[in-house]
């Protein structure tokens, strides 16, 4: 056996893979950047704030009463079910229902189904056609 093969190395680290006091100063650096960021952020919204007159007030006391002054359109719908439930029914009223489209022409509305049947009866107007066909 040669002389290497027996040497058995002591317990430790390698000491040439990190240098810990530079990764922990670069960890200080970047918390210190890092607040430093912090309070530039807070100064920049405080002073345009200032620029603007400060926060409004009073604002979510009128978004509370009233939102419709408070929002802009479009707003979001509070009761979808009950609106589409209501256009529905305004949808079948009119397809369902008799009314003057223009009276002096002489135009109603009639009722779906009854527009139906009378398309059944009496078929679809053909065109007329004039000349050859293409």
């Amino acid at each position: 056996m040669d002389e290497n093969s027996q040497h058995t190395p002591g317990a430790g680290h390698e000491e040439t893979d990190i240098n810990v006091w530079a990764v922990g100063k670069f960890a200080v650096a970047l918390m210190l950047v890092a607040v430093a960021a912090l309070v530039l952020l807070f100064g920049l919204f405080r002073y345009l704030l200032s620029r603007e007159g400060g926060p409004p007030a009073g604002r979510s006391q009128v978004a509370a009463s009233e939102p419709a002054k408070a929002f802009p359109q479009p707003q979001l719908q509070e009761t979808e079910v009950l609106d589409l439930k209501a256009i529905r029914a305004a949808e079948d009223q009119v397809l369902n229902s008799y009314a003057w489209m223009d009276p002096e022409k002489g135009v109603v509305r009639i009722p779906i189904g009854r527009a139906i049947d009378l398309l059944v009866e009496r078929g679809l107007v053909a065109r007329v056609q004039t000349g050859e066909p293409k």
